[in-house]
């Protein structure tokens, strides 16, 4: 006997029953499936995250090769009830570290705590399971696993596993029903192993398919009808989001080659006109104006605070230079910003006008406007008052400058004191970068064409790369210019800023995103945090603040030949977001004007189509009408083949040519005196309407049987009359009237269709 009290030869394999091998098969399938969707969601710590699945497939190994339970019930009892002792450790230590930095410490710890002890006892008790009732607690618990992390995330990779883990709980409990039946059964059970046994799992499995692609589709209706009040991403259930770091009130210099080593999506963009509208847009977010030699940042201020106007709540923001001229390309687009280590929202270039969800209240509709506001600091960057935890939808009209060159170039060197104060703060520098500056622009005679000198040589001259491994050096920015010589773009974007400030040019440091890939499939630009991106503002009299960008381009692969596979998945996981998590009543109403917007264009479409043809076929004939009319020989023709038809019909169809014979027989040439032949055929119009009134006449019955078979009425009456005029006429040669025969026919046919 086995620690559990199972005999060697229950535990192995070949001497289970089908159904209890079918069974145990999907019990562990579906327990598994559980516990890697827990492992997916990347929210568990990483010893659960490692030691749970090796558990699992140490055990899977172990069964497969017939081996019984590894601990006993009632080890495994004593094992659960120390791990409740440990529980609070767990709760208020280990579980509260983990959870540190999210968004509901607390109730973050207890989730974690909770699933801890979930995931322990699953595996406590599949190292034990014997019973039945061991049974059914696993498949709890693989059920258990899913709505953990259904809490725990939202992506779509949680909807592979779902499907997966429907299917095998379907197969599961079907396997589990069928075998707890057949146990007592008289027959002997069916081995595992052979070939009935194997038609048996190909039969469940089908079976169980078709109906998890049933609840699918069911669920899906209802999921879609069920009335919705709520709105918004489950960000509250979310409760650590996945936060993608590196956009902050500073930037040490080295940061964003970390950053854009991670190909983890910020935002998606959609741009009215499409990439061509969008071609060279930087998404920016924050300007720093101070430098310390190491570290870009902005000194503590006080924002200002921006309020909704009563207009479709779009928020009005204010210009840095209200006397700049205020032209340029206009750029309308949306914005889906994923949760981020900032506040900061992100426009291409500075945004006129902007409109979306920024409150702390996620159950209201996208553009509610209850105590929603946005802050806005002396840079003209715009900020959410409430951190991004969740993911935000907003859309924005910008104003992308196209100051002509020649003005510009005339624009002088008059700054208000407010920028010469701010922007041309420099620290301590390395004499050589100056010196640098002033070579470079040795021939230029204003700001601007300094700017682009500055610009073209930086391009030109140094390379771009993202390993910048090695020593922190205390000069960064002056190991970069004049030993190094390569580095990423924040490298570019803080030696132009300083050189142009080292020549008296008030200049900014720019920190936001590059265009993005546009994907063709979803008609908008994905970014991702690799487009972390760091350029120039420059301050030019006149024309405000114009963009710089001194990075040469990187030397990335082209796409490879998954990248049209990419956008279809990330297409997916919009309409996944967007359709799924996101649903609400908001979206309900849009299906069901979709619906019937669909729905009478396909009516229309149909009715305009039949009408078509019905003109198309009147017109034919009318057209084949006039020809025949207008030629003998068309019309010779017509009989003739209408005669061919008419007899071809008449021969190959005998019940039409028997409904034909009665016809020509009784209305259209009836005879003056009663047949034989024309009995028989107007009795069988009789049996042929009472047939059609659910009234029939059983080959056994004589025609006198079945007349009397019928109640006294007004039925019975003309039936029997008919009867006895037909077997008179038939069998005994005495005349009647065919006409009182038709009438006869005609009041069985009226009461048939009165009753």
């Amino acid at each position: 006997m086995d620690p559990a009290g199972q005999t060697s030869a229950e535990s192995n394999p070949r001497h289970l029953s089908a159904l209890r091998r079918h069974f145990e098969i999907s019990l562990y399938f579906l327990l598994l499936t559980g516990v890697l969707t827990l492992v997916s969601t990347g929210k568990l710590d990483l010893v659960t995250m490692l030691a749970l699945p090796a558990a699992m497939l140490f055990k899977g190994y172990r069964w497969w090769h017939g081996n019984g339970p590894e601990i006993s019930n009632r080890a495994a009892t004593w094992l659960t009830v120390a791990y409740f002792i440990f529980f609070p450790v767990d709760l208020w230590i280990i579980s509260r570290m983990l959870a540190a930095g999210s968004q509901s410490p607390g109730l973050y710890a207890a989730l974690l705590a909770t699933v801890h002890l979930m995931l322990f006892a699953t595996v406590v008790r599949l190292y034990s399971a014997v019973t039945v009732r061991d049974y059914l607690f696993l498949t709890m618990m693989g059920f258990t696993s899913m709505l953990a992390a259904a809490i725990l995330t939202v992506d779509t990779v949680f909807l592979a596993f779902f499907f997966i883990f429907l299917g095998l709980a379907v197969s599961t409990f079907v396997g589990l029903e069928m075998w707890r039946s057949a146990e007592g059964a008289v027959t002997r059970p069916m081995e595992s192993g052979t070939a009935a046994a194997n038609q048996l799992h190909n039969a469940l499995g089908i079976t169980s398919a078709f109906i998890a692609i049933g609840s699918v589709l069911g669920g899906a209706v209802i999921f879609l009808i069920l009335p919705r009040f709520g709105g918004g991403y489950v960000s509250g259930l979310n409760m650590q989001p996945a936060m993608i770091s590196g956009f902050s009130d500073d930037v040490e210099l080295g940061e964003i080659g970390e950053i854009k080593k991670n190909s983890t999506v910020v935002m998606r963009v959609t741009v009215d006109g499409g990439i061509i509208a969008a071609q060279g847009v930087h998404w920016r977010g924050v300007a720093l104006t101070k430098f310390d030699g190491k570290r870009w940042f902005n000194e503590p201020h006080e924002p200002t605070t921006l309020s909704s106007s009563e207009e479709g709540g779009w928020f009005h923001l204010n210009p840095e230079e209200a006397g700049a001229p205020q032209t340029g390309r206009p750029i309308h687009y949306t914005v889906l910003l994923e949760p981020i280590g900032s506040t900061a929202l992100f426009f291409a270039n500075e945004a006129e006008s902007v409109r979306g969800h920024f409150t702390d209240d996620t159950g209201r509709s996208p553009y509610s406007q209850r105590r929603t506001y946005i802050l806005q600091d002396f840079t003209g960057s715009i900020f959410n008052p409430y951190h991004n935890y969740a993911r935000i939808e907003y859309e924005a009209n910008s104003l992308l400058p196209m100051a002509p060159t020649a003005a510009v170039r005339q624009a002088g060197t008059e700054y208000p004191a407010s920028i010469r104060e701010t922007y041309l703060q420099l620290p301590k520098l390395d004499p050589r970068i100056p010196d640098l500056a002033r070579q470079i622009t040795a021939r230029d005679i204003n700001p601007y064409d300094q700017a682009r000198s500055i610009e073209s040589y930086l391009k030109s001259h140094y390379g771009y790369t993202l390993d910048l491994s090695g020593t922190p050096q205390a000069d960064p920015l002056a190991y970069f210019l004049f030993q190094k010589r390569a580095g990423h773009c924040e490298y570019f974007a803080a030696a132009m800023t300083v050189m142009l400030r080292s020549l008296n040019v008030p200049a900014r440091y720019i920190n936001g995103f590059q265009t993005g890939e546009y994907n063709d499939i979803a008609g908008d630009l994905v970014v991702r945090a690799s487009d972390a991106h760091s350029w120039v503002e420059a301050y030019f009299p006149g024309f405000g603040w114009l963009t710089f960008d001194p990075t040469p381009p990187s030397n990335d692969p082209p796409p490879g030949m998954f990248a049209q596979l990419s956008h279809y998945w990330d297409w997916f996981e919009l309409q996944w977001s967007e359709w799924v998590i996101n649903y609400d009543f908001l979206h309900q109403v849009t299906v069901a004007q979709s619906v019937g917007r669909f729905s009478r264009d396909w009516a229309e479409r149909i009715r305009a189509e039949f009408a078509g043809v019905r003109r198309r076929m009147t017109d034919e004939m009318k057209l084949w009408q006039d020809r025949v009319s207008r030629s003998s020989s068309g019309r010779t023709g017509f009989f003739v083949i209408f005669g061919v038809l008419f007899f071809a019909v008449l021969i190959l169809r005998p019940e039409i040519r028997r409904r034909f014979m009665v016809l020509w027989r009784m209305r259209i040439a009836p005879g003056r005196e009663m047949t034989p032949h024309l009995a028989t055929l107007q009795y069988g119009e009789m049996l042929r309407v009472l047939e059609g009134g659910g009234i029939r006449k059983t080959a056994a019955q004589t025609p006198m049987e079945f007349a009397a078979t019928l109640p006294n009425g007004n039925l019975a009456e003309p039936v029997y009359e008919l009867t006895s005029i037909y077997q008179a006429a038939r069998y005994g040669g005495k005349p009647s009237d065919p006409q009182r025969a038709s009438s006869l026919i005609d009041r069985i046919r009226a009461f048939l269709r009165s009753r």
